[in-house]
C-alpha cells in the first residue's frame, strides 16, 4: 500500500513532463514560422523601399520636365484669350463704323408700325454717339451717327404727332350728354368714361414721349400735345353747341342736367346733383311779358316800358341751355383731358401743359358769357328788363358748378382761375343793376290813358311785375347773392342764405310797394270813381292770388309779416267804394223826401207827392239801366270775387227796392203803374247778376 502511493506521483510527474516538452515543441515551430515570416517581410520591405525610391526618383524627374511645360502652357492661353478680346473689341469698334449703314432703311422707312424696332434702332445710333463722342470727336463718323439720331428723333416726334392727330376725335355730343346727365332716381351712378384714344395707340404715345423726355432732350411734344388736343377740347364743346342748335328746337333737349334720363345699367358711384334748369322757363315768361305788353286783357292795344325781347325766343332758351350744357361738358371733358394728360407728359410739366390746354375752349365759353351779359347790359338800356331772366339759370349753373371748376382748374396759372369768378361777377353786377332798375320803372311807368284797360281789369303793367317776380321766385338763392354782392358793408363777407333770402324779400316788397303807389296814380286817370275802385280791386286781387299761387307770398311775409292781410284790407275798401257807385241809384229807395201820408192807409197825396214818388221810382230805373249799362262792360276777371261782388249787391239793392215797393204798394200815385214800376225785385237781381260780363 505504501508502494502504491508513491508511485502514482511519479506517473503524473512524467505525464506532464511530456506535456510540458510537447507544448514546448509546438512554440519552437511557431517561434520557427514568425522568424521565417519577419524575414520573408523584411525581404519584402527592403524590395518596396528600393521600388518607391526609385518612383520617387523618377517622379522628381518627371515634374523637373512637366513643370516648364506648364509655365509655358499658361502663358499660350493667357495669349489666346488677350487675342480674343482684342478682336472682341475690334468688332464691337467696327460695328459702330457701320451702324449708320445698317440703321439706314429703318430709319428712312420711320417708326410707323414697329415702334419697338425702331427704338431698338435708335438705341444702337445713340451709342454709337457716345462712343465716337468719347473716343474719336473729330471723326467724321461722329457727324454722321449725330445726324442720323437727330433725323430719327423727328421721325419720333412727327409719328407722335402723327398719331396724336390721327386718333383724336371730338367726343360725340351724345356721349358728353350721358356723361353729364344724372338721374335722381338713382342712389348711384353708372360713371360714363371718355376715351379720347384706342389703348394701343395710347401706349405708343406714351412709349414715344417717354423717350423724347430721356433721351430726346425735347418738349417741344408737350406744346404739339396741348395744340392738338386743345383743338378737340374746343371742338368737342362746339359739336355739343351745334348739336342743340340742329336739334333741341324740333325735338327737345335730348339729355339734360335738368331733364333727367333714366339709365338701366347697374351703376357704380354716386353721382354729383346737377341744377336744375328747367328749357322753356324763361321763353314763356318772355312771351307772356311781350303778350302782355302788346295786347292789353281788354284785346286792344297796350304799351309799357317793360318791353320784352324782340322775338326769337325759341333760339334764345337753346342758347341758355346750350350754354349751361356747355359748362358742364367744360368741366367733365377738362377732367378727362388732365387724366389723359398725366400719363403721356412728365409730371413736373402736367400743370402748366393743362393749363395751355384749356385756353382756348376756356376762353371760349368766358366769351360768350361776356356776350350774355353785354347783350342783358344792352337791353336793360332800352328798358328791356326781361333780358335779365336770361341771367338767373346760367348764373346759377356758374356758382353751383364754382366749386367743381375750382377743383379742375387747380394747379393752373392765377388769371385762369380767375376767369370764371370774373364771370360771375360781372352777371351779378349786371344782374342786380337790372334789378334794381325794374324796381325804378315800377314806379315812373307812366299814367298814359290810352293805356288803361277800359274795363277796369289788371294792368299790364301788374302782369309784368308780378310775372317777373315770379321769375325770381324760380331763382330766388340767386337774385338773393345778386341784390347781396352789390352790399358795401364791413359784414359783406359773411353773407349767410337767410341774409341774402332777407334782401330779395325786401326787394319784392319794394317792388310790390312801387307797383301799388303807380297803380294808385294810374286808377286818377278814370273819371268814374267806380270804375277806378274796380281797377284797383281787381289788381291788388290779382298780386294777392299771384302771391299765394306762387308761394312769393312766403318771401314777402319775411320782412312784411301783415303782407296778406294789408292787401285783404285794401281789396274790401275798394270793394266799399265801388258799392258807393250805387248810392245813387239806392238814394232813391230811401225815406227821404218822402210823403207822409203814404205812411197812413188810403190817404190821397197831392200832386206834388205824387211827383215825388214818379221822381223816386223814375231816378231809380234811369240810375239802374244807366249803372248796369256801364258796369256790364267793366271786368272782374276773379269769378269768386266776382261773385261775391254781385250778391253783396244784390243784398243791399234787393232790399232796399222791396222795402220800397212795400211803402208805396197801398197808395195810387198814377194812372200808368207799369211806366213807373218797370221792374220787379226778380228783375233788378237779374240785371245786377249779368254786372261784369260783356258776353251778357
Amino acid at each position: 500500500m505504501g508502494i502504491t502511493s508513491r508511485m502514482i506521483p511519479t506517473e503524473d510527474a512524467s505525464a506532464r513532463k511530456r506535456a510540458i516538452e510537447e507544448k514546448l515543441k509546438q512554440e519552437q515551430e511557431t517561434l520557427s514560422f514568425i522568424r521565417d515570416n519577419l524575414e520573408k517581410s523584411d525581404q519584402l520591405t527592403k524590395g518596396m523601399v528600393s521600388i518607391l525610391s526609385s518612383f520617387e526618383s523618377r517622379l522628381m524627374q518627371l515634374e523637373n520636365s512637366i513643370i516648364p511645360v506648364h509655365k509655358q502652357t499658361e502663358n499660350l492661353q493667357r495669349l489666346q484669350e488677350n487675342v480674343d478680346k482684342t478682336m472682341s473689341c475690334m468688332d464691337h469698334v467696327i460695328s459702330y463704323y457701320h451702324v449708320a449703314k445698317d440703321t439706314d432703311r429703318i430709319i428712312r422707312e420711320g417708326p410707323t408700325g414697329r415702334l419697338d424696332e425702331y427704338l431698338a434702332c435708335i438705341a444702337k445710333i445713340q451709342k454709337a454717339v457716345e462712343y465716337f463722342q468719347d473716343n474719336n470727336p473729330d471723326s467724321p463718323e461722329l457727324n454722321t451717327v449725330k445726324a442720323r439720331f437727330e433725323k430719327g428723333k423727328e421721325l419720333l416726334e412727327a409719328e407722335f404727332r402723327s398719331l396724336l392727330t390721327r386718333y383724336s376725335k371730338p367726343v360725340p355730343p351724345i356721349l358728353i350728354l350721358d356723361a353729364i346727365s344724372v338721374d335722381e332716381e338713382l342712389e348711384v351712378q353708372e360713371e360714363v368714361v371718355l376715351e379720347h384714344l384706342p389703348e394701343a395707340v395710347l401706349q405708343d404715345i406714351i412709349c414715344i414721349a417717354g423717350w423724347l423726355v430721356e433721351y430726346g432732350r425735347n418738349q417741344d411734344f408737350m406744346n404739339v400735345y396741348f395744340q392738338i388736343r386743345s383743338n378737340q377740347l374746343d371742338r368737342s364743346i362746339k359739336g355739343l353747341k351745334d348739336h342743340f342748335r340742329k336739334n333741341s328746337a324740333s325735338s327737345g333737349v335730348l339729355y339734360s342736367p335738368a331733364v333727367q334720363t333714366k339709365r338701366k345699367d347697374t351703376p357704380t358711384k354716386k353721382a354729383p346733383k346737377r341744377p336744375v334748369y328747367i328749357p322753356g322757363t324763361i321763353r314763356k315768361a318772355q312771351n307772356l311779358l311781350k303778350q302782355y305788353s302788346q295786347h292789353g286783357l281788354d284785346g286792344k292795344k297796350g304799351g309799357s316800358n317793360l318791353t320784352p325781347l324782340e322775338g326769337k325766343d325759341d333760339v334764345l332758351d337753346i342758347e341758355i341751355d346750350s350754354y349751361i350744357h356747355c359748362i358742364s361738358a367744360f368741366v367733365k371733358l377738362a377732367q378727362s383731358e388732365y387724366t389723359l394728360l398725366t400719363e403721356i407728359i412728365p409730371e413736373h410739366h402736367q400743370k402748366k401743359t393743362f393749363d395751355s390746354l384749356i385756353q382756348e375752349a376756356l376762353d371760349n365759353l368766358m366769351l360768350e358769357g361776356d356776350n350774355i351779359v353785354s347783350a342783358a347790359r344792352r337791353a336793360i338800356m332800352r328798358h328791356d328788363y326781361s333780358a335779365v331772366l336770361t341771367i338767373f339759370p346760367i348764373l346759377r349753373h356758374l356758382k353751383m358748378s364754382k366749386s367743381e371748376f375750382d377743383a379742375t382748374l387747380q394747379g393752373t396759372a392765377a388769371s385762369t382761375k380767375n376767369k370764371l369768378p370774373t364771370l360771375i361777377t360781372s352777371m351779378e353786377t349786371i344782374g342786380a343793376k337790372a334789378l334794381e332798375e325794374f324796381a325804378d320803372s315800377i314806379k315812373n311807368d307812366p299814367d298814359k290813358e290810352y293805356n288803361m284797360p277800359k274795363d277796369g281789369t289788371v294792368h299790364e303793367l301788374t302782369s309784368n311785375a308780378i310775372l317777373f317776380l315770379q321769375q325770381l321766385l324760380d331763382f330766388h338763392e340767386t337774385a338773393g347773392a345778386m341784390l347781396a354782392s352789390q352790399e358795401t358793408s364791413s359784414s359783406s363777407s359773411s353773407y349767410t342764405s337767410e341774409f341774402n333770402k332777407r334782401l330779395l324779400s325786401t326787394y319784392i316788397c319794394k317792388v310790390l310797394g312801387n307797383l301799388q303807389l303807380n297803380l294808385l296814380s294810374k286808377s286818377k286817370v278814370y273819371e268814374d270813381s267806380a270804375l277806378s275802385a274796380i281797377f284797383l280791386h281787381n289788381n291788388y286781387n290779382y298780386i294777392l292770388k299771384s302771391l299765394e299761387k306762387s308761394e312769393l307770398i312766403q318771401l314777402v311775409t319775411v320782412t312784411q309779416k301783415k303782407a296778406e292781410s294789408s292787401y285783404k284790407e285794401l281789396i274790401e275798401q275798394q270793394i266799399q267804394m265801388y258799392q258807393r257807385s250805387w248810392y245813387k241809384v239806392t238814394e232813391h229807395l230811401t225815406d227821404r223826401n218822402m210823403p207822409n201820408a203814404i205812411y197812413h192807409q188810403g190817404a190821397k197825396l197831392k200832386d206834388k207827392e205824387r211827383q215825388v214818388i214818379k221822381d223816386k221810382f223814375k231816378g231809380f230805373n234811369d240810375g239802374l239801366e244807366e249803372l248796369c249799362k256801364t258796369q256790364k262792360g267793366w271786368a272782374i276777371p276773379d269769378k269768386d270775387q266776382r261773385d261775391f261782388i254781385r250778391q253783396a249787391q244784390k243784398k243791399v239793392v234787393s232790399h232796399a227796392y222791396q222795402t220800397f215797393l212795400k211803402r208805396c204798394a197801398n197808395i195810387s200815385f198814377t194812372k200808368n203803374t207799369e211806366k213807373y214800376h218797370k221792374y220787379r225785385p226778380e228783375d233788378v237781381e237779374e240785371m245786377i247778376e249779368k254786372l261784369f260780363d260783356t258776353s251778357a
